[in-house]
């Protein structure tokens, strides 16, 4: 059983160190014989002004998928359910903020519009052999994507 204690503002605490939890979205698009990936540009650090997969912390009432599923809206407003988990990254240096375990989903669709909102500066599809410099591990997360949805470069 965790121990859990209610601080006096209601919250609750626990005593040992404990890592946080993200989601992070891989979208990937055909089109005129190009694959596409879809990246955000992030509005704050770290990594401000890189360029990375849609993501974000997990909410104490959803899923990790569900969470993907709404960092997806929320940064590019695309809605989109039912990806595929690529996997669960947790290098314990994979993020300057702390401890972040990040569980990565993977879905092909159709390049849908997508328009920066929330935390990101700019949304966009890039061409997947022409992409930017990324921003915390999401080169290794790009590598095994196109490995679970039998994508080649």
């Amino acid at each position: 059983m965790i121990d859990y204690k209610k601080t006096e503002d209601g919250l609750y605490a626990y005593q040992y160190p404990r890592a946080s939890v993200t989601a992070d979205a891989v979208l990937f698009a055909e089109k005129d014989g190009q694959m596409y990936v879809l990246l955000i540009q992030r509005g704050n650090d770290p990594y401000k002004g890189y360029w990375a997969f849609p993501g974000g912390f997990l909410e104490m009432d959803e899923t990790v998928a569900r969470c993907a599923e709404r960092e997806l809206e929320e940064e590019t407003g695309i809605v989109l359910t039912g990806m595929q988990l690529v996997g669960i990254y947790s290098d314990v240096e994979r993020d300057p903020r702390g401890r972040v375990i990040t569980a990565a989903y993977a879905a092909m669709t159709t390049m849908p519009e997508a328009t920066a909102a929330d935390d990101a500066t700019a949304a966009q599809w890039w061409p997947i052999n022409a992409l930017p410099k990324l921003a915390f591990d999401h080169d290794k997360i790009l590598a095994d994507a196109k490995k679970v949805m039998n994508i080649k470069d």
